[in-house]
């Protein structure tokens, strides 16, 4: 026994209790149910649990509260005397829990619990200071409460607080053999206006998901003295017909199971056809097993096997608010966009019903709105998409709603989850560029201006043409060539930016492993040659990346020593990946030696190995997973002919899995999490170079069989 617990015979031991005080109650209701919309679902998922089909809720005289009413009734099994005293009115009880544990479903609709943690009732308390609860089960007599909440400053602890349940053997709500519940609250809190009855009147439409006909449950909600305070609200059926995009994806285990994406263009869209895509398709088929990626982390959980998940669907619409869209169909252009403001974004529901907050305006749970802004090309806000995420009550045990009612708690198997949903919203928005580049080429707006360059040669020729006045024309030229120098100078220091910036990740990640190393060596050895020599790798490896963001003057370099170079600074990864360099560059005997820069050109083949790595990694997942054998290798070899050389690297991945017109456009990225900027500064660092990106195909050159269905990129420099 420790000290702390040793006590002498005169020391005295008292017997303590927790005294919850009565104001405990009422701090439950204010504290954990954040709005009047959460407070009212909450007692809408009772009735759910109690087996209703229907739960009505009326209010009156809201904007007078203390004339207001608001009623909720439903048609449910309803509640005994006893279970109204030892379970209602029992803070935290775990009636409902214990169904969950025994997988206990109600008789009539078969349903698990959606409550279980037993204090979302008290979140009357934010509505209205008084309730009174009716109640009746079959077979038993019609139940009564009265609470007044503002009672509860009159006491001092909880059980000190007089309730009295009155059972009447003659109904006066539920008659002719009718069970249910019905609560009515009064003095209510706060001066309701019409945004905050729209809201409610949003939340009580959207806790049943829009996409599923559930006709075992019907919540309605209105307000019977202001008829017009709804007025105008679009429904769901009125806004799908204007999606242009669509999908259902199935999750299950470590895999998509199920998948079907479409394109669906408007009927006056004349030159655009419809476009389906399902689990047959490359992309889907390369990306269909959710495993860790290209993270450098293992702890960042993606599988659902790994968890009590179960089967997870996924759907969804998604539209497009470009103006040039909008004009081709949407009269209403200002309530459509309104709508998916406030209705946008992607839902949860458990066994049919939502779990809050997921999907309200403020709670961007997957991030889509940040991934927007970083690809604005590619990425989906939430304001584009009306989406569900289904899940099996019974199955998905490991997902654990908060008390506050704000959505999951924040373990590994809500992560996994979150993962798998994101990695499937990648999917789709991959597939989907490719319909919205066709929709923009045949109904976006008219091509802008050329680019500055042109523009200002266009200037300076008029000024030579045109202006008369010598010293003006001196003094106009003079400018114009001086905007040209500057704005050369801020794009080259952007490209270097960009490259160093694309490339920091890769350095840390590589420091990171060595210096990982060299500390289990020092542990193990104490010091020893091999701790130097994995120290002078460090210097080293830091050396050739600090090459990249230096001065980029070009000047006359050897390209089989910057390939070594660059190969050199991806080691660690390659090895670690266990992918084999087939370096036929080495035997290359022609011209070596070209007027480059350096340190730009070790970026842009560091970018493309890095891609490499990645898809080649991804053709080992999926082997893994099909029980088949893989070896990732890359092919690396430099061609000549009377007017180019071209460095060639092929790999034995999945192959480009995006037009590769496309895929040097800047925030277009088939990979998932994937900026889409890396082939897009490799042009860019390629033409600065007077060179060129090239993408060969079979033939152009002679590379192995075993790379054909892979990814084969060229850099082509002039002689």
């Amino acid at each position: 026994m420790s000290d702390i617990v040793k006590h002498n015979n005169d020391d005295r031991e008292i017997e303590a209790k927790f005294k919850p005080r009565a104001r405990l109650l009422i701090q439950l209701g204010d504290q954990l149910i954040k709005n009047e919309s959460i407070a009212l679902v909450e007692l809408v998922k009772n009735s759910y649990d109690a087996d209703a089909n229907t739960v009505n809720i009326y209010m009156e005289n809201v904007d007078q509260p203390e004339n207001g009413v608001i009623i909720i009734e439903d048609d449910g099994y309803g509640m005994t005397v006893e279970i109204v005293e030892n379970v209602w009115l029992e803070p935290g009880s775990d009636f409902k829990s214990n169904k969950i544990k025994n997988l206990e479903v109600s008789p009539k609709f078969k349903r698990l619990p959606i409550g279980e943690k037993g204090i979302g009732r008290f979140g009357v308390h934010k509505l209205g200071n008084i309730i009174e609860l009716t109640t009746k089960s079959s077979d038993h007599n019609e139940v009564f409460v009265r609470i007044d909440w503002t009672d509860f400053d009159n006491y001092r602890y909880l059980n000190d607080v007089p309730i009295r349940i009155i059972e009447r053997k003659i109904p006066l709500l539920f008659k002719s053999g009718k069970t249910g519940t019905n609560i009515i609250i009064s003095n209510l809190r706060k001066d309701w206006e019409r945004g905050t009855a729209r809201e409610v009147k949003r939340a009580i439409t959207a806790l049943a998901s829009p996409f599923e006909n559930n006709d075992s449950f019907k919540p309605t909600f209105d307000i019977f003295d202001k008829p017009g305070w709804f007025d105008g609200l679009l429904k769901f059926d009125d806004i799908k017909e204007y999606s242009l995009f669509k999908f259902k994806i199935t999750i299950e285990g470590s895999s998509i199971q199920d998948f079907l994406y479409e394109f669906t263009p408007w009927p006056t869209m004349t030159k655009l056809f419809e476009r389906s895509v399902d689990k047959e398709d490359k992309l889907v088929k390369t990306l269909k097993n959710l495993t860790y990626r290209e993270t450098g982390r293992k702890d960042i959980p993606f599988s659902l096997s790994d968890y009590k998940i179960g089967k997870v669907v996924f759907e969804g619409y998604i539209f497009d608010l470009d103006t040039f869209v909008l004009k081709l169909g949407v009269s209403d252009k200002k309530g459509f966009k309104d709508y998916l403001k406030f209705n946008g974004g992607i839902k949860v529901f458990r066994d049919g019903l939502r779990v809050y907050d997921y999907g309200e305006p403020e709670n961007d749970w997957l991030g889509l709105d940040y991934r927007r802004f970083q690809q604005p090309t590619k990425a989906i806000s939430n304001n584009l998409i009306l989406g569900a995420v289904y899940l099996d009550r019974k199955d998905s045990s490991d997902l654990e709603e908060k008390t506050n009612r704000e959505g999951f708690v924040d373990n590994d198997a809500y992560q996994a989850f979150k993962n798998s949903i994101l990695h499937c919203i990648e999917i789709v928005e991959t597939l989907r560029l490719t319909d919205k580049k066709k929709l923009k080429e045949y109904y976006g707006p008219t091509r802008k201006s050329e680019p500055l360059m042109t523009v200002l040669a266009e200037a300076k020729q008029y000024v030579e043409d045109r202006v008369k006045e010598t010293e003006v024309k001196d003094q106009i030229i003079q400018y114009l060539f001086k905007i040209e120098s500057d704005y050369k100078t801020v794009t080259n220091n952007l490209l270097k930016a960009a490259g160093a910036g694309l490339s920091m990740g890769v350095v840390v990640h590589e420091v990171e492993k060595i210096i990982h190393e060299v500390e289990t060596v020092l542990h193990h050895e104490k010091g020893s040659d091999r701790v130097l020599k994995l120290v002078q790798r460090l210097s080293s490896l830091i050396d050739g990346y600090a090459e990249i963001i230096r001065k980029s003057n070009k000047s006359n370099e050897n390209l089989i020593e910057i390939i070594d170079q660059s190969l050199f600074n991806t080691e660690y990864r390659l090895s670690a990946h266990k992918i084999e360099i087939i370096k036929a560059y080495q035997n290359y005997k022609g011209i070596a030696r070209l007027k480059i820069a350096k340190n730009l050109l070790i970026g842009s083949i560091m970018n493309i190995v890095d891609n490499a790595i990645y898809w080649i990694e991804q053709n080992a997942i999926n082997a893994i997973a099909e029980k088949t054998t893989f070896h990732g290798k890359l092919f690396i070899n430099i061609y000549e002919n009377e007017n180019f050389v071209t460095l060639i690297f092929a790999d034995n991945g999945p192959g480009f899995l995006i037009a590769t017109d496309d895929i040097t456009e800047p925030f277009v990225s088939a990979k998932p999490g994937g900026m889409g900027l890396g082939l897009h500064i490799v042009r860019e660092i390629m033409e600065s170079q007077k060179g060129r990106l090239i993408f060969p195909e079979q033939g152009d050159f002679e590379i192995p069989d075993e790379f054909k269905d892979g990814a084969t990129i060229g850099f082509e420099f002039k002689k």
